[in-house]
């Protein structure tokens, strides 16, 4: 998500943190700024937009400073603004932040803090964050133990860079779930979110792990623990170029994507859910507003359309709530019938796409409610919607998109169950859901561990001349969206449909080095499937069953058989069994020798009718 730097030693401080954004600029961002102690103040410059904007701020002559920190801003709390752009002071001005990640209790400790005469000037949590650490550094000591004692009181996930006028030669940095990279130089040291930032100056760099802290003067890096507890400083040598350290040394931003998913599920959820298992969700209708919609309209393209049609999955089973969903280019041309206690959701990673966009206005002027689900904050849709729910997925860059619709999913889940909490709804074990979605990073992990299995399938298949993807249930619903993920980056015809409408015609393709993807997660359609497999295969197609780690009678039907981990959920495990399917049609494409990023013909956002 945003960027982060920092930089300590004989250079001109400024000017080497800038520099480290603009390598971090492939992140994307929507603001940035630079903090740097001068004498008995800490000087701020930041502003909404790109970065020559902070450039031309900064004026032609660049300040000289011996320690600076950095950041751009990818929003999550607050609209872009040179407001709410970091870095952020505390209450007197004696500390200054930076923050990537989100801290789920700002809510409750700002309104803590105003009881206590604090005054806020953003709408974001880093300046909570701020403030939190400021008070602790009046208590006395030095600035990492008012840092060590204030990261005890925020809870959520961060990379926290904090600087003082009052300790000018030192840099304080935390980590938890946010990444955070420490570089070693002599007689300079440096820090950023990623390694690309770090690589003209060093080529030694320590990962800093989750709840621990660092202090960095240019004497040296200390590392130590939550409780305060010095750790060894072991550096290790980076030798990636340029490129590849962008992607995280992944070969393309597509698979680095799809590995970020487990993370993604974490933003997702971060601030979302309580300790009691609870749903929170700020920003959107009333309570009352849930027990009036007797309709809910889902309106998207792309894989946006295949998030929908989950949602259209969980809200039809889940919640007893009838839900259509539509085709954006479609919605105008169809007249369709909105009731006025209908409730219009519309998806868009991006939040400008076009067709979607026009679906809106038409909504708008007939006085339907709308909800956006949306990554990008000041995007269009979000602005236009009467709600919106961001999916914190942070950037995109693959066309071809992957944790957004992960993402997109995952809020679909949180509004239904938070539905469900409204309006305490009768069989409906809200607790264990929001349980089992808290579960979902470390089986999202154990999913991409299947890797090496599906590289060896992708170099069995790379030369099939079309490919079904079928299910039943969301594993049908799963197998539209990796079907064109097929499509978009390998190439490769694909039939996706129901498992049980094969018979009604698609049935005649098959013949001899075809494939067949069957998702097969729920037990209680498996004997189904496995019929729907039997007719492939007697027609000499190929047959890969996408399974959980319990099933015990896909050995016997199918070809091959990937086993994701079992969730509590069905719905939950269909999610899951993406995972496989993006790193199949990622190996794939990556075996056949094409474009992944930039697929032909394709662009990120559509901003066309």
């Amino acid at each position: 998500m945003c960027g982060i730097a920092g930089y300590v030693g004989p250079r001109n401080a400024v000017e080497v943190v800038y520099d480290q954004l603009k390598r971090l600029e492939y992140r994307g961002y929507d603001s940035a700024g630079i903090a740097f102690p001068k004498g008995d103040e800490i000087v701020v410059t930041k502003r909404a937009g790109k970065l020559s904007e902070l450039a031309q701020a900064l004026s032609d002559k660049w300040p000289e400073a011996p320690l600076a920190i950095a950041h751009s801003r990818w929003a999550t709390h607050g609209a872009p603004t040179d407001v709410n752009a970091h870095p952020h002071f505390d209450q007197t001005e004696h500390v200054a932040i930076i923050h990537n990640g989100i801290i789920e209790n700002y809510l409750d400790l700002r309104q803590e803090l105003i009881s206590r005469g604090h005054k806020f000037h953003s709408q974001t949590d880093t300046e909570v964050a701020a403030h939190v650490i400021g008070e602790e550094y009046e208590k006395g000591g030095p600035l990492e133990e008012a840092v060590r004692r204030a990261i005890a009181r925020l809870r959520g996930a961060y990379a926290l860079v904090v600087v003082s006028h009052l300790e000018n030669d030192k840099i304080v940095c935390a980590r938890n779930s946010s990444p955070l990279v420490l570089g070693l130089g002599k007689g300079e040291n440096m820090l950023a979110s990623d390694i690309p930032a770090l690589l003209p100056y060093t080529r030694e760099v320590i990962v800093m792990d989750d709840d621990t802290l660092a202090v960095l003067t240019t004497e040296g890096i200390r590392l130590m623990d939550a409780n305060g507890r010095d750790l060894p400083v072991e550096p290790m040598h980076v030798d990636w170029d340029v490129a590849a350290a962008e992607r995280g040394g992944y070969e393309h931003f597509m698979l680095k994507e799809i590995h970020e998913q487990p993370q993604v599920i974490r933003q997702v959820l971060a601030g979302r859910v309580d300790e009691k298992f609870k749903v929170r969700l700020e920003g959107i209708f009333g309570e009352h507003v849930w027990t009036e919609i007797d309709r809910v309209n889902i309106i998207a393209c792309g894989t946006a359309y295949h998030a929908g049609l989950m949602g259209k999955h969980l809200f039809e089973t889940l919640l007893r709530l009838p839900t259509d969903v539509y085709y954006s280019s479609e919605f105008r041309y169809g007249d369709p019938v909105l009731s006025p206690r209908s409730l219009a959701i519309f998806v868009s990673q991006s939040g400008e796409t076009a067709d979607t966009l026009a679906a809106l206005k038409l909504c708008k002027q007939r006085r339907i409610r709308t909800l956006g689900i949306v990554n990008v904050i000041g995007s269009s849709i979000a602005r236009e919607c009467d709600r919106t729910i961001f999916t914190q997925a942070g950037p995109e860059i693959s066309v071809a998109s992957t944790k957004a619709y992960t993402a997109q999913v995952m809020v679909f889940a949180l509004l239904a169950l938070y539905i469900a909490q409204v309006q305490e709804m009768p069989g409906v074990r809200v607790g264990e859901w929001v349980e089992e979605l808290m579960r979902m990073d470390s089986l999202a992990e154990d999913a991409l561990k299947l890797e090496p299995e599906i590289i060896r399938m992708a170099e069995d298949m790379k030369n099939m001349p079309l490919c079904f993807f079928l299910g039943r249930g969301a594993d049908a619903y799963v197998a539209v969206e990796a079907a064109l993920k097929l499509k978009e980056v390998a190439y490769i015809p694909t039939q996706e449909s129901p498992a049980g409408e094969m018979k009604h015609g698609p049935l005649a393709l098959v013949q001899p080095g075809v494939a067949a993807m069957f998702g097969a997660t729920d037990p209680h359609t498996r004997d189904k499937v496995v019929s729907n497999m039997k007719e492939v295969q007697a027609r000499g197609g190929t047959v890969v069953a996408i399974t959980t780690d319990d099933d015990t009678i896909m050995d016997q039907a199918a070809d091959q058989v990937v086993r994701i981990p079992r969730a509590k959920f069905e719905f939950l495990s269909a999610l899951l069994s993406i995972i496989p399917l993006q790193l199949f049609s990622y190996h794939v494409a990556r075996l056949n020798g094409c474009e992944i990023d930039q697929p032909r013909n394709l662009a990120k956002s559509v901003t066309v009718e």
